[in-house]
């Protein structure tokens, strides 16, 4: 008699079991990740605002987010604090022109993905996506010690203060000083020196021409005109002798 009244009860309560289990299943299920966006990443980091800017300015956000989201291509990028640009000289992304500003964004980002670790092992210099690494004015030279990464562009030198996000296609380092490559900022050359004026002669330095003149023309005329020339003495001679006659 209690077999019987049992078997009713155990599928009952299994019943109502199988009906909340299968309530649960219909729930929406989380939503995948999106693309990958790089000022989206930059954004959610803070202290970005004006590299953020340069990226959207220079359409270099598009660039870099459909070469992550359309191929296989890694990237690195090193991004400068809010707090890196303003060490820079004032009015100095205002001189550049939007070729340069392009560049700027450019040399802060490399074709390949950098782990912490591959950075010992990195040869330089390293290709950025400004080019011309070889003729000297996109050169990005990285170094280690201990765990600290250091690179210099030959203008600016700074290190890696933090990883900001890495997924194994991406990468993103920040830096503390805005890398400025020789290819945008040239140093200045040295200007020309000026000539000292020369110092003006006075009276009393000035040669004297008056005293070997009046030498060269006393001896010229002691050249050709003798004072006692003996054409003269032969005439009083032969006048003297004349009159001595005819007296």
């Amino acid at each position: 008699m209690m077999k019987q009244l049992v078997s009713p009860v155990l599928l009952l309560i299994l019943f109502l079991q199988c009906t909340r289990t299968s309530g649960q299943s219909s729930a929406p299920a989380p939503a995948p990740a999106g693309p990958t966006n790089i000022t989206a990443i930059l954004e959610k980091a803070g202290q970005y605002t004006t590299f953020i800017r340069l990226l959207k300015s220079t359409q270099m956000d598009d660039r870099i987010n459909i070469q992550l989201n359309n191929s296989n291509q890694g990237l690195t990028i090193f991004a400068p604090t809010d707090n890196a640009f303003s060490n820079l000289k004032a009015g100095t992304l205002n001189s550049f022109t939007d070729q340069q500003k392009a560049q700027l964004v450019q040399f802060h980002v490399v074709s390949s993905f950098l782990s912490t670790s591959q950075f010992q092992t990195v040869s330089n210099p390293v290709s950025t996506q400004a080019g011309g690494s070889n003729s000297g004015d996109f050169s990005l030279n990285i170094t280690t010690s201990g765990n600290q990464v250091n690179m210099t562009s030959g203008l600016t030198n700074t290190s890696v203060a933090n990883t900001v996000y890495t997924d194994g296609q991406l990468a993103v380092y920040q830096i503390d000083q805005v890398l400025l490559p020789m290819g945008v900022v040239r140093p200045s050359a040295p200007p020309p020196e000026t000539p000292k004026p020369k110092k003006a002669a006075s009276p009393s330095d000035a040669p004297s021409d008056s005293t070997p003149a009046s030498v060269d023309s006393s001896d010229a005329t002691r050249l050709c005109f003798p004072r006692n020339p003996p054409i003269t003495v032969s005439f009083a001679v032969a006048v003297a002798a004349a009159l001595h006659l005819w007296l």
